[in-house]
């Protein structure tokens, strides 16, 4: 699969996100970790946010939409690039209606495309790879989904793989694209890049396996120190920040926002 992979710079220039609500420990979970705490979770977020200014985007940052729990995970409402914006069409029934608030934004920078019934498709299944887009087909993300949102990528020069995601909530939930043709993976997925160019975090430390790549910087969950010494090794400048609260709500770094 890495002979997929054209290498360049994908810079990003725009971020959108949006605060999680008050009803944000409603949302669905499966960790096992308990509740969140919505004071600390909002400096998180808070935090997260100016992380990703520091890395050079201009953020559009939207209220707490009280009627979806889980949207402050907004990466789940679309797919975007600087080419084209795809609305998702979300596989949870309480998410759908999320993408909607997120397609009214989109149209202010462009055309943008949508995932339409009876496909579903959530952007965490969807990870990027310079050029190439790897989209899992999971409990959220359906063949007819994957099908549409890889027509409608070819058409602007990108190509396509499926991956099959058997375990977890989405495809980002255990790997990550660090840029320069390197990879962090949990074993489940270590078989999509060369292994030289893989970072296999300990199992204790697999939620470390989800960063985020901003420019210069990639963004990592902090509390992992095996994986961080592993990425550091590599080069990458780092900013470290406190997932805790959004863990709890099988979040990650991908979750909260939209780059392109």
């Amino acid at each position: 699969m890495p002979g997929l992979i054209q290498f360049s710079k994908n810079v990003y220039t725009r971020a959108i996100v949006r605060r999680p609500g008050r009803n944000f420990a409603n949302g669905i979970t499966t960790s096992g970790l308990g509740q969140p705490d919505f004071r600390k979770g909002l400096e998180q977020h808070t935090a997260y946010c100016e992380a990703l200014i520091k890395c050079g985007v201009e953020l559009t940052l939207l209220d707490a939409d009280e009627r979806y729990p889980d949207g402050c995970f907004v990466e789940d409402t679309a797919v975007v690039n600087s080419k084209v914006k795809v609305v998702s069409r979300p596989g949870a029934a309480t998410r759908r209606g999320e993408e909607e608030a997120i397609a009214q934004v989109l149209a202010g920078y462009g055309p943008t495309e949508a995932i339409t019934a009876p496909g579903t498709l959530e952007g965490g299944d969807i990870l990027r790879a310079e050029n190439h887009y790897f989209i899992g087909i999971s409990e959220r993300t359906n063949a007819e989904g994957a099908s549409q949102l890889s027509a409608i990528l070819s058409k602007h020069g990108f190509t396509t793989s499926v991956i099959r995601v058997e375990a977890g909530l989405h495809l980002k939930s255990d790997i990550a694209y660090l840029g320069d043709g390197n990879f962090i993976s949990t074993p489940v997925f270590s078989q999509v890049a060369h292994p030289a160019n893989t970072i296999i975090p300990d199992p204790e430390e697999y939620y470390s396996a989800n960063c985020l790549r901003v420019n210069d910087y990639l963004l990592i969950a902090k509390g992992f120190p095996k994986s961080k010494k592993k990425i550091l090794e590599l080069g990458y400048s780092i900013i470290e920040l406190d997932m805790s609260e959004f863990r709890k709500m099988d979040g990650g770094l991908t979750c909260l926002s939209l780059l392109f």
